[in-house]
């Protein structure tokens, strides 16, 4: 099976971009595919409880009903340099939800057959 790896960059400040990003997610899980989604930036904000419900867009699934999915049968990290400049400590995330760096970002999308997008 093919791995898929999402890095999302983007907040509340492009709803767009991070929606594309957690919908990509969730349907790549519903598809089947092992999905591993990465908060970066101001994505790092969705990994607190309740912070995906902030995000509001027309004709879109709510992004907090998307990370569920995600969650359910993926994976779903927070970057460990930007979890600390927004002072996110581990015990602040939602469950089942891990904080890793580059080194682990690194090899998941060099591994044979995974493919990466970034948003």
């Amino acid at each position: 099976m093919r791995q898929l790896v999402i890095k999302t960059t983007a907040g509340l400040e492009r709803p767009e971009a991070t929606n594309q990003a957690f919908t990509v997610a969730a349907a790549a899980v519903a598809a089947g595919a092992e999905v591993s989604l990465w908060l970066t930036g101001e994505s790092a904000w969705f990994a607190l409880p309740g912070r995906a419900a902030d995000l509001a867009l027309e004709h879109a699934t709510p992004l907090a009903d998307l990370l569920d999915v995600v969650l359910a049968a993926g994976t779903v990290t927070l970057c460990t340099q930007c979890a600390a400049r927004r002072g996110i400590t581990e015990a602040d995330v939602l469950p089942g939800l891990r904080v890793a760096g580059a080194a682990l970002f690194a090899e998941e999308v060099l591994r044979d057959g995974a493919q990466a997008l970034v948003y």
